[in-house]
């Protein structure tokens, strides 16, 4: 049976090669982290992969760990404040919900993943030309200046070919783990 750790050489692999690709074209870079600004939706899966590479940082540093906890928890406890019937659903459905809200993961002296290693598939995917199915994922603005949709076109990979992921979320499912959250939420019930 495959597991998330093989959807995530699938998605490295692939989205390696679409930086190789894309070339200089690419402005991701340790430091630029204007896509870990306001919630976005993650999957079951993601916050598994989540609360386990907190539980790994907790071993290796836990004071870094704990910092990252202290950001969740403040995050949500805003999120809750802003909207108290609702919090993970407006952080999911609003777009203009914790728009300003950091990354409870991003190190906001560094710019940089905390929990790199464990992020969501959106933050692998995120950046580069890629697709998922038939459908593209938007590119980062940064990324692709003055190029053309053919050239961005040509940069493209498969991020999942197989549909791996959608396998991988139908056995949570199955086992009663489903729906989005996200990263702030998901850390916070990892404390």
């Amino acid at each position: 049976m495959p597991t998330d750790a093989d959807l995530i050489q699938i998605v490295d692999a692939a989205m390696a090669e679409a930086a190789r690709r894309s070339g200089a074209w690419l402005a991701c870079r340790p430091g630029c982290c204007q896509c870990c600004i306001g919630p976005f939706a993650i999957t079951q899966l993601d916050a598994i992969r989540l609360q386990a590479g907190l539980t790994d940082l907790e071993v290796r540093d836990p004071e870094r760990a704990a910092r990252v906890r202290e950001r969740a928890q403040a995050s949500v406890e805003r999120m809750r404040r802003e909207y108290p019937t609702d919090p993970l659903g407006s952080a999911l459905h609003r777009e203009d919900a914790a728009e300003d809200e950091p990354c409870p993961a991003l190190d906001p002296a560094t710019g940089t993943c905390d929990l790199y290693a464990a992020r969501p598939i959106t933050c692998r995917t995120f950046g580069p030309a890629a697709r998922f199915g038939a459908e593209s994922l938007a590119v980062c603005e940064l990324c692709y200046q003055g190029a053309t949709d053919a050239q961005i076109a040509a940069c493209d990979v498969a991020a999942d070919p197989d549909n791996l992921e959608d396998e991988l979320l139908r056995n949570l499912e199955h086992a009663g783990q489903a729906g989005e959250t996200v990263v702030a939420f998901a850390l916070a019930v990892a404390s």
